[in-house]
């Protein structure tokens, strides 16, 4: 087979199941959770926690090694958030990485996560659908990461 048709095929299928999950019923659960998670730094607190714990779990292997980073930004935001640090976020934003997240934690969802390998393709590509479509306020939150960091003299 040639190399445009397969990465065509890949698309589409990613496209495919990237549509499943964000229509299902297990995602739509996860955005009403979203709603009440964002109400309270507790819970989102309790959602990073499960979130670093299922992403130790997982390791650096395979497709998730490309997703890795950009969960840790994720999950860096969502707790400057919660700590009331950064706001500079929409709430529609904050809902579809909110959203996203308990999506992940969930081992019930569109694809079962105890099926070897392909039962963390549906959270990866809704991963990188959440990365992509709120890209610039992620580029915002990591400038305002960098400068909170820099030590200011005088």
């Amino acid at each position: 087979m040639n190399q445009p048709f397969e990465k065509s095929m890949a698309q589409s299928n990613n496209s495919n199941l990237l549509s499943s999950v964000l229509n299902s019923i297990f995602f739509r659960r996860s955005n009403s959770k979203a709603a009440r998670y964002i109400r309270s730094s507790k819970s989102l607190f309790s959602l990073i926690q499960r979130v670093g714990a299922k992403s130790s779990s997982l390791g650096v292997s395979g497709g998730f090694a490309a997703v890795r980073d950009q969960l840790n930004l994720l999950v860096r935001m969502v707790r400057a958030y919660a700590k009331g640090e950064y706001r500079d976020i929409s709430k529609k934003s904050l809902l579809s990485v909110v959203a996203a997240l308990i999506y992940f934690v969930s081992p019930i969802d569109l694809v079962f996560d105890f099926l070897p390998i392909i039962g963390f393709a549906d959270d990866v590509a809704l991963l990188i659908w959440v990365v992509k479509s709120i890209e610039d306020e992620l580029g915002k939150f990591s400038q305002w990461e960098k400068n909170s960091k820099s030590i200011k003299i005088g």
